[in-house]
């Protein structure tokens, strides 16, 4: 049996499990004031509009952003469920920002912070006015009247974390489940909302989560709960009673320490552990993957070599689960916990400016265009959502393996070592592949890949066929189409349906394609691309492609988003 033949073949997907997500600790990156005053709105929300559009650009088709509700200070000790915090702005705003993030095509999650409240919550307010006789004195967790607390209220009641500011819920009252079921079907009706990242799942009662997840199901279609758990066995929580996803804590060590100790064993290791946990059907089971957020140190802080941003971030866009990024990483940013404050992990930043670094070319633009290439790859192609998992080669600083969906292998090969190193890489097929990322084409033999592996570094491989041609990110598409010639046509039948009359059809007799600006100029043929603006080689690419034969809108189209030169030169080359 090939790799092809391993794949899986299916479908009706939900929106969650192909998801690629961009995380935002609001509050953070708009500089909001450390405390709430409860005066005037500020309406900081609608300041993060030019970030949906900066996400949208690098592939992210998810969103988790939060807290984002009335709180005291950083966000977790929530004072009204159903009101925006004044320091981000109204209700008004977060329904605009959420039909913002739609218009893109990226989905919203927001934090539920449903294990504890703030002490300025309604509840906790009669409680400490009525004690006794107050209504709610059950719906916190062991009040004791005859005990007392560090803010001296003349009783004591359960905590998290040892923080008075955050009073526990006592989640087995039917009343407070009734509450929390509401706002959550408040939230999406209010916002359109369409899944909730739960604070501190792994502390919430089995049965309250059975409630959201009865809830979840019929709110709205699809509608996603993940749950932030950090130590355990994950599938006490992800499976069909309680929550559709958790934080995979378990590969986000993996992947830094794997790569800082030039251990790639451990990351195997821990596929394999999570594989044998889902009873090896961990594919099935989207954990939410991650290399850095709110509560942990940058990934760019925490990795002893820099370049390893390379394979540490192309592990996190094809291994098993659900892909995250943290805002800020994308540049590279560092952030390291500094005297238990987590403020530098939640920086406010200037989009504008690091856009303007981005035109340098610079250490920012060389992470922000993985990032956005690694979007692209995992867009098209499904079997790095949805496929089979398979280890082809494990050593301590080589890692190399598999991803099949519906008869289509993708190949993945990642080296932590500083020096390049040759691989070889028993697929059991022959065929040619190209690398999504290098544009490398080579020619598989005997079931053998025989691959240079860069250091620190690594590399997405895909067939070179005609059928996946218009799956290739664009650079590639020259290079694929020229190796197609060479090999046996596909049928149409074999395209997916609507997607060739989308891509490739030829534009309406009669109407000419607006030419690239570029085209204005005469093309200077007598320097080497590598000299070249980005305009020039825009103008060139078009150039080849017209003599080749006909360009289509989606083709020009092409030319005119890809901005990078580097792209543009291994594009201009591959002709």
């Amino acid at each position: 049996m090939t790799l092809k033949q391993r794949g899986n073949s299916l479908s009706n997907h939900p929106w969650y499990e192909e998801a690629i997500f961009y995380h935002i600790y609001p509050l953070g990156l708009t500089g909001a004031p450390k405390q709430n005053p409860y005066g005037e709105v500020e309406h900081r929300l609608l300041t993060l509009l030019p970030w949906v559009s900066h996400i949208a650009k690098l592939g992210f088709t998810g969103l988790y952003i939060g807290p984002l509700f009335e709180s005291v200070g950083h966000g977790y000790e929530t004072t009204d469920y159903r009101k925006v915090d004044s320091r981000l702005g109204t209700n008004e705003d977060l329904r605009k920002f959420v039909d913002t993030c739609h218009g893109m095509g990226i989905k919203v999650i927001l934090d539920g912070v449903f294990n504890h409240t703030g002490r300025d919550f309604f509840a906790f307010q009669d409680l400490k006015r009525n004690r006794e006789n107050s209504a709610y004195k059950d719906w916190y967790c062991n009040v004791n009247f005859w005990g007392n607390n560090s803010f001296d209220d003349g009783f004591s009641y359960e905590n998290w974390g040892g923080y008075d500011l955050l009073v526990k819920l006592n989640q087995k009252n039917p009343a407070v489940r009734d509450y929390i079921c509401d706002v959550v079907e408040f939230w999406v009706h209010e916002f359109d909302i369409d899944g909730i990242r739960l604070d501190a799942a792994d502390v919430l009662d089995f049965e309250f989560m059975g409630a959201l997840r009865q809830k979840a199901d019929t709110v709205k279609p699809d509608f996603w709960l993940m749950g932030e758990v950090i130590h355990g066995d994950y599938t006490r929580w992800v499976n069909k009673q309680t929550l559709h996803s958790v934080t995979n804590y378990q590969l986000h060590k993996a992947l830094y320490s794997g790569h800082n100790d030039h251990n790639y064993f451990e990351i195997a290791h821990t596929i394999k552990y999570l594989q044998e946990k889902f009873s090896g059907r961990l594919q099935d089971f989207s954990l939410y993957n991650f290399v850095d957020n709110h509560d942990v140190e940058r990934i760019y802080t925490k990795l002893n070599e820099k370049e390893h941003m390379v394979p540490v971030h192309i592990l996190l866009y094809t291994l098993k689960g659900v892909p995250s990024v943290y805002y800020g990483s994308e540049f590279g940013i560092m952030g390291k916990k500094e005297r238990g404050s987590d403020d530098s992990l939640r920086p406010a930043l200037d989009l504008q400016q690091f856009e303007e670094a981005l035109l340098g070319n610079g250490e920012a633009g060389k992470w922000y265009n993985l990032i956005q290439r690694l979007g692209e790859a995992r867009r098209k192609w499904k079997g790095l959502s949805f496929g089979d998992f398979r280890e082809l080669h494990l050593s301590n600083r080589q890692y190399a393996f598999s991803r099949t969906y519906e008869g289509q292998t993708v190949i993945v090969t990642v080296n932590n070592d500083s020096q390049s190193v040759h691989l070889d890489v028993p697929i059991g097929e022959s065929g040619e592949y190209v690398g999504l990322l290098s544009g490398q084409r080579v020619e598989v033999l005997d079931g053998h890949m025989n691959i240079v592996v860069p250091g620190n570094g690594g590399e997405i491989w895909v067939p070179c066929t005609e059928e996946t041609l218009l799956m290739q990110p664009n650079q590639q598409r020259g290079q694929c189409l020229e190796a197609a010639k060479e090999q046996p046509a596909v049928q149409p039948a074999s395209q997916p349906e609507g997607q060739v009359k989308e891509q490739s059809a030829p534009q309406p007799e009669g109407q000419e394609q607006e030419e690239p600006q570029a085209q204005q100029q005469q093309i200077p043929w007598d320097i080497p691309y590598e000299e070249m603006t980005i305009a020039q080689l825009q103008q060139v690419i078009y150039a080849k492609m017209k003599a080749n034969g006909p360009v289509t809108d989606r083709m020009y189209q092409d030319i005119m988003e890809n901005v990078y030169h580097d792209s543009l030169v291994t594009w201009a080359k591959s002709f």
